[in-house]
């Protein structure tokens, strides 16, 4: 199903996307959550009673007069992973990475897919990155590769939107500081559940800018798979529903064409 967070009435509410309407999840089952964090960690009964207000079709709205949020505002975890495509490592100057290079967002960062992002003034180098984001959907640690995809609840689209002179110029390199400013995380609209992505190495993955085609690509690219990535960062930290785990970004972005 096609899971997302709209606003009714002053009030955000879990939905489902139905051809082109918008199931009111919340208001179909008042046992279902509404906010996403909250259905993620109810698990398969949020999961089944969604899909009953689905089948019944009641509590429906027009899509196209809903306010839809991102899907998640609340994450616990914001998770980045950097160099994550070859050809993008190459045209960064970087070697192709050994392990997973991690670092995080804020949840602050994060916006709906058709918000405005914000650029701070004490930047002069935003820069665009569409990626694929892991939602995952079932807490665990020291998770085996083997077991990793049964604690995705699903996927997104994400801007990894970045401030290249915070990230590249500051001492140390800022990469945190240059990725976290409020809004640079638009995310959504939809999370779709993993059962509706056969194969999520497999997916095209495009970055449109004012127009033209600026990244084009497709998540076979990855160098580190999906479990991969959540064996190596649940051998740290504890991974809970709703945290994001952006995958990394194709070849194409601003600072390589300049």
């Amino acid at each position: 199903m096609r899971l997302l967070t709209f606003r009714e009435g002053g009030r955000d509410r879990v939905g489902a996307r139905s051809g082109d309407q918008i199931i009111d999840l919340s208001a179909a089952d008042n046992n279902i959550p509404s906010d996403m964090r909250s259905f993620l960690e109810a698990g398969d009964s949020a999961i089944t009673a969604a899909s009953a207000a689905i089948d019944a079709g009641s509590g429906s709205i027009d899509a196209g007069s809903a306010q839809v949020l991102a899907p998640i505002s609340n994450p616990e975890k914001v998770i980045c992973i950097g160099l994550n495509y070859a050809d993008h490592a190459a045209e960064s100057g970087m070697d192709i990475p050994s392990e997973p290079v991690v670092f995080s967002k804020y949840a602050s960062a994060i916006v709906g897919s058709g918000d405005t992002i914000k650029l701070p003034p004490s930047s002069n180098e935003p820069d665009y990155e569409v990626e694929l984001v892991v939602v995952i959907g079932k807490a665990g640690f020291n998770i085996s590769e083997s077991d990793a995809m049964g604690h995705v609840a699903g996927y997104t689209v994400g801007h990894d939107v970045s401030a290249r002179d915070y990230q590249l110029q500051k001492p140390g390199g800022q990469w945190m500081m240059g990725k976290t400013f409020d809004t640079f995380a638009p995310i959504g609209p939809d999370l779709v559940t993993a059962d509706e992505i056969s194969d999520p190495h497999d997916l095209g993955i495009r970055c449109i800018l004012n127009g033209e085609t600026v990244q084009d690509s497709n998540t076979k690219q990855l160098i580190f798979k999906i479990p991969e990535l959540i064996a190596y960062l649940s051998h740290v930290v504890t991974l809970r529903p709703g945290d994001l785990i952006f995958t990394g970004t194709p070849p194409g972005v601003g600072m390589a064409r300049d």
